[in-house]
């Protein structure tokens, strides 16, 4: 089997891919997403399934649908990348499941975005629809720090900008949950604790392992189940009174910072799975019902 993977660097996490490959014998080869080019008609030529690992986001979902309507199996594939990689699109899902999630509202200008603001009551939390690593996000506690925050984002201007998405925020206990899912499989969770209400890891939050109970198992397989299976990564909150809520949904995860805690080798949990995928003998796990 011949196995590409279209990445805009090789990172921690692609060498470990790359690493794994090699160990069950088989050919990886990298795509640079800078310099390859794809045909509207045709896919790329003698790959038997392509990981996606773009850091850009329109890269992955654009390089997905060309490949995938052209016969090439991908992981993830269009419809993973399409909605999870858009926060409006995994909170719409995910609330069409019934999956627990913050309270959203969305607008389209500062003042309607201030009136749900006010309705939702401070403190919320402003996100941008694309992005990772806790970036763009603002903790708007009150009406003069939410006027000037949807002051600079409609004066940036900008898609990025354009739509207000607003979520109630979860006063989380110190830390959030990050679950891996592959296959429909959860196959490692960890908590992310930091003093600052922004928890990645990224922005310096500390990887714990954290025990994988049936409660996260069931919102965990939920959640990737609602955005189309493949390999994601789950964020969920602890709110104050107990209930688990899906935050958000990675299609392109980072877990340098999950092995050591966890002691799950997820990079070959993802080559097993892309193998499969590849040969088309991947079968997601089905979600359970809550409680079960």
């Amino acid at each position: 089997m011949r196995v590409g993977v279209l990445c805009s660097r090789v990172r921690v996490e692609e060498k470990l891919i790359f690493q794994a490959l090699q160990d069950r014998g088989v050919d990886g080869e990298r795509i640079d997403d800078d310099a390859v080019t794809l045909d509207l008609t045709g896919g790329l030529d003698g790959y038997d399934v392509l990981l996606i690992r773009c850091l850009s986001h329109s890269r992955a979902l654009y390089a997905s649908k060309l490949l995938g309507d052209n016969g090439l199996r991908t992981v993830n594939t269009y419809q993973v990348i399409a909605t999870s990689g858009d926060k409006l699109l995994t909170s719409l899902a995910l609330a069409k499941r019934g999956v627990p999630t913050p309270r959203t509202r969305v607008a389209f200008t500062p003042q309607a975005a201030l009136e749900a603001i006010e309705e939702m009551g401070y403190p919320v939390v402003l996100k941008p629809l694309n992005g990772s690593w806790g970036r763009l996000l603002a903790k708007i506690n009150d009406r003069d720090a939410a006027e000037t925050i949807l002051e600079h984002k409609h004066t940036l201007g900008g898609y990025q900008h354009s739509i207000f998405y607003i979520q109630e925020y979860i006063e989380k206990p110190g830390r959030d949950i990050r679950s891996f899912v592959v296959g429909g499989e959860v196959i490692a969770a960890i908590y992310r604790h930091a003093p600052h209400w922004i928890t990645n890891t990224a922005r310096g939050g500390e990887a714990m392992a954290c025990p994988i109970t049936p409660e996260i198992v069931w919102i965990s397989r939920a959640a990737a189940e609602t955005v189309g299976g493949g390999v994601v990564a789950i964020d969920i909150l602890e709110a104050p009174d107990g209930r688990l809520l899906v935050s958000e949904v990675n299609h392109t995860p980072e877990f340098r910072n999950s092995i050591a805690p966890t002691g799950v080798d997820i990079a070959a949990r993802i080559v097993d799975y892309v193998l499969r995928h590849g040969s088309g003998q991947a079968l997601e796990v089905a979600s359970m019902e809550p409680g079960r």
